[in-house]
């Protein structure tokens, strides 16, 4: 009986800690995320989550731009919260430094002789339904025509443009 005991308790500790591990639900490889039920707050699975992510730093993580990973962690938080995919409506407006990011292979590797590190995750979030914006005020001022891009982004007019347009949508601003 006592050893039935140890292995309920060693058992229960396993569970515990395997379920606290880093994990990526909704976009493979990037964003992870450790889940945890009790905490005192989770997301709210009646909502829906209208954000806007300001993407203006070529900083990196794990990488990749932050700004974009920092997207991918959303939709891996709110897949691990139980928030259903129709309930999420994520857009990503890229400018300033981060303008790069949105460059094909092979601009990219033109430009900075290495592939461009962004390519996959941008993918990955197109085909979980972000958008994903460039302002063409910054693709001029770096001379980026719109041939330079990738398919995974949309050129707009201009960040300054598309940032208060999804606010006054509704949409939460992520800086």
């Amino acid at each position: 009986m006592k050893n039935i005991f140890i292995l309920l308790g060693a058992l229960t500790i396993s569970f515990q800690f395997n379920a606290q591990e880093w994990q990526t639900p909704a976009i493979e490889g990037y964003g992870q995320v450790k889940y945890y039920e009790e905490v005192a707050e989770l997301p709210d699975t009646s909502l829906t989550y209208k954000m806007i992510f300001n993407i203006e730093n070529e900083k990196e993580k794990e990488g990749v731009n932050v700004g974009l990973w920092k997207i991918a962690r959303t939709l891996n938080l709110l897949k691990a919260g139980n928030v259903v995919h129709k309930k999420i409506d994520i857009v990503g407006v890229i400018h300033g430094e981060a303008t790069y990011a949105i460059l094909s292979n092979e601009e990219y590797n033109k430009r900075f002789k290495t592939q461009n590190p962004n390519l996959k995750l941008l993918k990955l979030l197109k085909e979980n339904g972000v958008t994903i914006f460039v302002c063409g005020q910054a693709m001029a001022s770096r001379k980026i025509k719109k041939e330079d891009m990738n398919a995974y982004t949309e050129m707009a007019l201009s960040a300054l443009t598309v940032l208060p347009h999804y606010q006054l949508k509704g949409y939460a601003l992520i800086p």
